[in-house]
């Protein structure tokens, strides 16, 4: 089986900081300005618009030096880490073309893409870099954009190549030949020692033994041009992190309606579904991010209680989502993650019997389709715990597959409800060691007319001190029945404490 070849992407903005501002100003567009940031008490200029390059004026370039130059120059102020930032939001745009996007680091004025596997979404490379470059030119910016087996080729070609952006597989090395030094992203001072001996383009010193490259110019030249010709493996550092299981669905017309949006969503989860079942996984929760042509994005999520590729399933959970889904003037490309998956028991399969409870595969499924419209913080599911005191033997249950280390106890009657803590209560007992006769709870007096108990448990010592409890289960005289103890013994001229804690239904 043949290994897909890995394919990257290098876009080049050519005038990033001046398209910007010629985007948020469009005033601008024919005036000439630049941008500068101060540096050894002088203004030196960091980025430099189209007209104002028409006179001369160059990046590095004093601005004093600047506006002499050039007539009615504005130098505006330039901030430090404004072009991370806006090539931050431009690789986060730049997802929907790549699950892989990162920020190069060497010039801060370009992004890399890994486009291994995405081209044919657009009908090939040619589509694909066109698509690039038309969105982004409509969108204001100046971009050269090239494709080749490395990121350093395809950064080279796209910033001195002047053929072809297209580079084809295993061309990358007769790409380089031709270029100038300066496309392996070399520092000043070893290309000075380049020009200095005479090499004005990679061919001339290409095929030189590699211990003589290394001796005149130093290892990070040799890693350098070993990265450009694929010899050297280059790992981009992506702005969002790809999550295993992903699927893309890229649309030869946008998609408005809920039809629309419905058929999508199936399609990505037949896809999605069939590798996590042929790996045993199945989604605990799934991300579906929807890339409109207004550049906008809109997302909807869902989650399970227990992992699941039944496509059906998933499919209705998303179903309840789609209402919040605003395709406005149409979504080009779906993109399904799903960042959290676990393992599926396959169950055995028995006849003649039944799955009672959380076993059964329905319940579980019910879950999640109340889950997704009421919310799972909604949904509770506790475990029970080794622990006497009553409010400390329970606890909430990470998933509905998680499995309880202990049993729960039936020998006593409990609640149904369980007060978090228990309320104080008036009281009134003939005797002192028997039930109430009545209580007041919340202002309202409640007649006692049957009782039973008490049932003493005792305070867990080696956690905290203070007094045991005796419980006693009680009915009011409108039929309601409630979980009553009292705190500690009478005696002594004490005066102890009655509390409610749960109800029964």
């Amino acid at each position: 089986m043949r290994v897909m070849q890995r394919r990257y992407v290098s876009i080049w903005f050519r005038q990033l900081l001046a398209d910007w501002q010629v985007i948020r100003r469009p005033e601008l567009s024919g005036v000439p300005f630049v941008f500068a940031a101060p540096d050894h008490g002088q203004m030196m200029i960091t980025a430099v618009s189209t007209v104002a390059q028409g006179f001369g004026v160059e990046i590095g370039m004093r601005a004093a030096d600047a506006k002499a130059i050039c007539p009615g120059l504005d130098v505006l102020d330039d901030k430090p880490g404004r072009p991370q930032k806006l090539l931050k939001g431009l690789g986060e745009w730049c997802v929907r073309y790549s699950p892989i996007v990162a920020i190069d680091e060497f010039g801060m004025d370009g992004l890399l893409m890994d486009v291994s596997g995405c081209c044919h979404l657009w009908g090939g490379e040619r589509g694909y870099l066109k698509e690039i470059v038309s969105r982004l030119k409509s969108k204001g910016y100046t971009v050269r954009l090239a494709i080749a087996d490395t990121p350093g080729a395809s950064w080279a070609v796209s910033r001195y190549g002047k053929v072809t952006p297209l580079i084809p597989e295993d061309g990358q090395v007769d790409a380089l030949m031709n270029l100038v030094p300066e496309a392996l992203r070399l520092e000043q001072s070893v290309l000075a020692k380049l020009r200095k001996l005479g090499f004005y383009q990679i061919k001339s010193f290409i095929g030189m033994p590699r211990s003589v490259l290394r001796r005149r110019f130093g290892e990070d030249f040799l890693l350098r041009l070993a990265q450009a010709i694929g010899t050297e493996n280059e790992a981009l550092i992506p702005l969002q992190v790809p999550v295993p299981f992903s699927e893309r669905l890229a649309c030869l017309e946008p998609i408005r309606t809920r039809n629309g949006i419905e058929i999508a969503i199936n399609k990505l989860l037949e896809n999605l579904c069939r590798r996590m079942q042929a790996e045993g996984k199945g989604l605990r929760s799934g991300v579906l991010t929807c890339y409109r042509i207004d550049g906008k994005i809109a997302k909807v999520d869902i989650g399970t209680s227990g992992a699941s590729h039944s496509v059906s399933h998933l499919f209705k959970l998303f179903q309840l989502k789609i209402d919040q889904i605003r395709p406005a003037l149409g979504i080009e490309l779906f993109v399904l993650d799903a960042p959290k998956v676990d393992d599926v028991e396959v169950p055995q399969e028995e006849m003649w019997s039944s799955t009672p409870g959380l076993d059964d595969k329905s319940v579980i499924r019910l879950i999640d389709r109340v889950g997704g419209k009421v919310g799972f913080q909604a949904i509770h599911r506790y475990l029970p715990a080794t622990k006497y005191w009553p409010e400390r033997s329970l606890l909430k249950a990470v998933s509905v597959t998680e499995k309880p280390q202990a049993a729960w106890r039936v020998d006593k009657p409990r609640p149904t409800e369980l007060l978090k803590m228990p309320v104080p209560i008036e009281v009134m007992a003939i005797i002192p060691d028997h039930p109430p006769k009545f209580f007041i709870y919340k202002g309202v007096r409640h007649e006692v007319t049957k009782a039973d108990g008490p049932e003493r448990i005792e305070r867990e010592w080696w956690l905290d001190k203070g007094e045991h409890r005796d419980y006693y289960q009680v009915e009011d005289d409108q039929g309601g029945r409630y979980w009553l103890f009292r705190s500690g013994h009478y005696g002594s001229g004490q005066k102890y404490k009655w509390f409610i804690h749960g109800f029964f239904a």
